[in-house]
């Protein structure tokens, strides 16, 4: 019965991964939009580290080489609502979004080896930003409003497998496919027409990811694990069509095209390099960890009709910081459901690798980083080892200094991870009773 409703859900939240708007961030309009890191909830509740952690029953969107240790079949979600203050100098303006932000199935493969597969957004573009100029009395003499939609989605398969004493590797392919559409508008003051300029891609790309885990056990039952990821560099190829017209706005308010060129099209490519991840990690069984991750990207780089960026903007080398880990006060508490209750920290540091000059001379570039402190409850279900968890994020991006956007945020994140053993677990042999 638990196959027939994971079907019906996977339907319907294919349909919302492509259907949603999952950002209001003015800085997605830069590059494929807002990046989305991958990580689950119980991840993104320990500051996102990842990579050297491991669960008989969770799921690891850092490190395929964990799901070597996955002892149940595993169906996974999670959903994400956050609430934006955009802030610049002179005003500031909240917006809310809440979207789907993964689904996934795991399964062991016999008792030393896992393999997962999902989808999960890997971008979204959802921008709307005007400028006006003005004249010597103060009285506006253009405007011109960007506005942006879209994104980028990825789908994945995880396979993990223990080799040697401790010793874990694991691989991930992904392919990630999506649409974008950007489109400039300008008005001049006493012209009857306005201008538009409107860009419509389409992305395609994939990767692959190695990974590696080691586990030893030190004095006093503690657990020292290591773990590193290798993703290789590759490109997302871009193309799509670009036009230009001049419209009018009828009486009643709709848009009506005066003149259009004739469509071109437009060709490119996101040269993604190399990420490397690594972190180590200490605790004890089902009781306590706690670990450090770091991760590093060179600058993307860019090609074709994406270089024509001017002065606005760059991209640099990218890294980030994690610490992060749980507790809990009792796994097997018959007594106390709060002794059950797994609790979660972290802090994240990250620089994005996005650099942007506001004046567009290319001579002063702010850094766009990204700063969050989270925390979270894993809440059993029952007597059953599904839980529901629940996640929250403060975080600030960007800077208000040379007249840029900073973003203060709140995320809470909802996720479900449901497992399930004898009968209802794929891919495992029926006995008769």
């Amino acid at each position: 019965m638990i196959q027939k409703y994971l079907t019906v859900f996977l339907l319907i939240s294919s349909s919302i991964v492509f259907g949603q708007r999952t950002t209001s961030s003015p800085y997605s309009f830069f590059g494929i939009g807002e990046e989305f890191s991958s990580r689950t909830i119980e991840q993104a509740s320990m500051g996102g580290i990842g990579v050297a952690f491991n669960s008989a029953q969770y799921l690891n969107f850092t490190n395929p080489a964990a799901y070597s240790d996955l002892r149940f079949t595993t169906y996974s979600f999670g959903l994400l609502s956050k609430d934006l203050t955009v802030k610049t100098n002179e005003a500031s303006q909240t917006v809310n979004t809440t979207s789907l932000r993964y689904f996934a199935l795991a399964f062991p493969i016999g008792k030393n080896a896992g393999f997962s597969f999902g989808m999960q957004p890997l971008s979204s573009v959802g921008y709307s930003l005007s400028n006006t100029t003005l004249d010597a009395d103060g009285d506006p003499t253009e405007i011109s409003i960007f506005s942006g939609t879209g994104g980028v989605n990825r789908i994945y398969g995880s396979f993990g497998m223990k080799v040697y004493k401790g010793l874990s590797l694991g691989i991930e392919a992904d392919f990630s496919f999506g649409s974008t559409e950007n489109i400039l508008t300008k008005q001049i003051a006493n012209v009857i027409y306005a201008t538009r300029y409107n860009e419509s891609s389409i992305i395609r790309g994939g990767n692959v990811k190695l990974g590696a885990q080691y586990t030893t056990k030190l004095k006093n039952d503690l657990i020292l694990n290591l773990g590193s990821t290798f993703k290789f560099g590759s490109d997302l190829d871009v193309e799509g069509t670009e036009r230009f017209y001049t419209l009018s706005l009828s009486a009643n308010g709709s848009e009506i095209i005066r003149d259009e060129q004739e469509e071109a099209a437009i060709a490119g490519k996101f040269n993604l390099p190399v990420q490397t991840i690594f972190g180590f990690g200490i605790g004890k069984l089902d009781k306590w960890h706690a670990g450090f991750e770091y991760e590093s990207q060179k600058a993307i780089q860019t090609s074709g009709f994406l270089n024509r960026t001017g002065n606005t903007f760059r991209y640099d080398a990218s890294d980030r910081i994690s610490l992060g880990g749980y507790y809990t006060p009792k796994a097997t508490s018959i007594s106390s459901y709060w002794d059950r209750v797994t609790y979660r920290a972290g802090l994240r540091y990250e620089n994005t690798g996005l650099s942007i000059d506001e004046s567009g001379l290319g001579a002063d570039f702010s850094k766009v980083n990204d700063f969050g402190m989270s925390f979270g409850l894993g809440l059993p279900l029952g007597r059953k080892l599904s839980s529901l968890n629940l996640g929250f994020e403060f975080g600030k991006k960007g800077t208000t200094s040379n007249n840029l956007i900073q973003e203060n945020y709140f995320n809470l994140r909802v996720g479900l991870s449901l497992n399930a053993v004898g009968r209802q677990a794929w891919f495992q042999k029926r006995r008769i009773d």
